[in-house]
């Protein structure tokens, strides 16, 4: 099964609540084995979370090794060189051994490039996987946010998780119009209300393609494709608008192989590769000895993972897709005609 060590992407709109959170989590008898990015040009700071975790040391550089047993270091570079600089410390014993990564973004990040600029990294790509995009959504601001903002409606969009900080403040009104819209635009989300940052990171950590022990993939969860249309019963799939975010799954035919789907992959990649917020599948290919998991963000098509060891009692080959303005109905043809 995979070794390569897992990263969860945590992000949020200005004032959602990543710091609050990372506070809680970096405190939490569970995530002892974890490094933590922090973008020092975020509303974080390692200095932020250093104030709360008075027992703490410097091991390495920018890296502190807290009380609790997590690392935190800041993001003095390119994501990428931060990210190998803390594995090759790892694998020469520089710094404490770490099971997962969690890198925190900027509250005005755009998680696609990021993701997509990680995928077209030979050493990073070797040594990592994503595992989950964990988004805080402001109860009281969030729509408005979501409403206002393009990387508001990105972060929520492109999210396997999505995190509703700030309840207490929030009217039950405004919670549920919230929900409501975050479920219009990502249906196949996992959401969890959250006060004081507080939750048990089992609902965020090692929630993607693998299971906690790395035995087992979990396609299902992983995919989290949406349970049902939200078109009418005979309405034909219509092209969005430039600025719609949508998502919608295709459930392959069969049989199927992978020499070619791969190439309709890389076409829609390169066709719609800007608008291309996130694709994830699951292929049953008779050319294949196992089960594949793909993935895709704008441009970049991620190498397959093999799911050796794993099958479903009914194989279903299926692609979910999220992005803007995406004629569904030319997708749609396209993958069908494999």
């Amino acid at each position: 099964m995979d070794k390569r060590i897992p990263v969860t992407l945590l992000t949020g709109f200005l004032g959602s609540g990543k710091t609050t959170l990372l506070n809680k989590l970096l405190n939490h008898e569970g995530m002892k084995d974890t490094a933590v990015i922090i973008n020092e040009l975020g509303e974080a700071g390692l200095d932020h979370i250093l104030a709360q975790n008075v027992e703490s040391s410097y091991v390495a550089d920018n890296t502190v090794l807290l009380q609790s047993g997590c690392l935190c270091c800041t993001l003095s570079n390119e994501l990428a060189d931060t990210m190998r600089d803390l594995f090759f410390k790892r694998a020469m014993e520089a710094i404490p051994q770490f099971n997962r990564l969690v890198i925190e973004t900027t509250g005005m990040a755009d998680p696609g490039p990021i993701l997509g600029n990680l995928m077209n990294e030979p050493v990073i790509e070797s040594v990592y996987r994503l595992d989950a995009v964990v988004v805080t959504i402001d109860a009281v601001y969030g729509a408005e946010q979501i409403d206002t903002h393009a990387e508001a409606r990105k972060q929520a969009a492109v999210a396997d998780v999505l995190l509703i900080t700030k309840t207490d403040l929030a009217s039950p009104a405004q919670i549920a119009t919230l929900k409501e819209k975050l479920i219009a635009l990502n249906p196949g989300a996992t959401q969890h209300k959250i006060l004081h940052g507080a939750i048990d990171p089992d609902f965020i950590i090692d929630v993607g393609l693998f299971d906690p022990t790395g035995k087992q993939a979990e396609p299902q969860r992983w995919l989290r494709a949406p349970v049902k249309s939200a078109k009418p019963r005979g309405m034909l799939p219509q092209a969005a608008h430039d600025d719609d975010i949508t998502s919608f799954t295709v459930t392959m035919p069969k049989p199927l192989n992978w020499k070619d789907l791969k190439p309709r992959i890389l076409w829609l990649c390169q066709t719609y590769g800007e608008h291309l917020l996130r694709l994830k599948g699951i292929i049953h290919a008779e050319d294949q000895p196992a089960p594949l998991a793909i993935h895709a963000v704008h441009f970049t098509p991620y190498p397959p993972t093999l799911l050796e060891g794993w099958d479903e009692d009914e194989p279903i080959s299926r692609i979910v897709l999220i992005g803007k303005g995406l004629d569904e109905l030319e997708i749609r043809k396209a993958l069908m005609q494999v």
